[in-house]
């Protein structure tokens, strides 16, 4: 393998962490703060991609169609959380896997109803569909190039929002214990609204980014879901630092293992290095609870 191909697929795996730390920004979060295991997390991604996908066909503004799609996912989001979710904080893991793994059932059922059984194009702007030469030998597409862009300020964004607000003070205060939190006048109900909206959106914007490269199919948040997972538990739950360096780390590592291994141990390479460093440190990389 020659280094401009072997450099291409180090960036394709820095884009696919980015966007898996989009993915499970929110989840880490919903999780370690209101210690609610939230497998319903894909499907907002696949309804992202889908409200995206449709208000570019109605109105041809890329841009607008992404941010209004972010919206109405964090509203999405919003509504579950106060009508369902939130009777569920209090009750057991297994009863909150049961109802959200229910919710996925619904929610694709839902888009099947909405959009049909065929997958929804989600083309790129011409703007956006070419690509750039980074080096001689090497032509990347602009599209993963402003993925990776976008993730690396939504990264920034959300350091600054946890780490230097009083809105992150009181998230941080949630996250390490809700009790004392609620008791010191933390109106802990509408950070969990908030919380919940945001992680919504986040899971939206990444289903978007993700829909011009796969595809807008119904279900196709379920496997992006797993690796998601394993990004929460391996950066630590409830740390948005842990779930980036996780996401970089099994980005790459997936990309490049499948590209350099056998193909049977390529596809177990993330979860041997899950394995490993759970061995190392079982409550994972920058765990909040110590």
């Amino acid at each position: 393998m020659g280094l401009p191909l072997l450099l291409e697929q180090a960036i394709n795996g820095v884009q696919f962490g980015v966007m898996l730390f989009l993915m499970s920004a929110g989840l880490t979060l919903v999780f370690g703060i209101m210690n609610l295991i939230n497998l319903a997390h894909g499907s907002l991604y696949m309804i992202g991609a889908y409200l995206a996908a449709t208000l570019y066909q109605m109105t041809g503004q890329f841009v607008l169609s992404f941010l209004a799609a972010m919206l109405l996912t964090a509203l999405v989001g919003a509504v579950l959380e106060r009508v369902l979710l939130r009777r569920f904080y209090d009750r057991s893991h297994l009863d909150q896997v049961l109802v959200t793994f229910g919710l996925i059932l619904v929610f694709n059922d839902l888009v099947r109803m909405l959009w049909g059984p065929v997958s929804v194009p989600l083309p790129l702007p011409s703007l956006l569909a070419g690509s750039v030469q980074l080096m001689p030998g090497l032509q990347y597409p602009t599209f993963r190039l402003a993925i990776l862009a976008v993730g690396v300020l939504v990264a920034g964004g959300l350091y600054v929002l946890i780490s230097h607000t009083r809105v992150g003070m009181w998230v941080r205060a949630g996250a390490s214990d809700r009790p004392m939190a609620s008791a010191m006048g933390v109106n802990v109900e509408t950070i969990f609204v908030l919380v919940f909206a945001l992680g919504a959106a986040l899971a939206g914007l990444a289903g978007m980014m993700a829909g011009p490269i796969t595809a807008v199919q119904i279900g196709m948040g379920e496997p992006v879901l797993i690796l998601a997972l394993v990004v929460t538990v391996i950066g630590g739950i409830g740390s948005v630092r842990g779930a980036f360096v996780a996401a970089l780390l099994i980005g790459v590592v997936d990309t490049l293992g499948r590209i350099l291994l056998p193909p049977a141990l390529g596809s177990m390479v993330i979860f041997i290095l899950m394995a490993t460093i759970l061995a190392w440190r079982p409550k994972g990389l920058f765990s909040v609870h110590g």
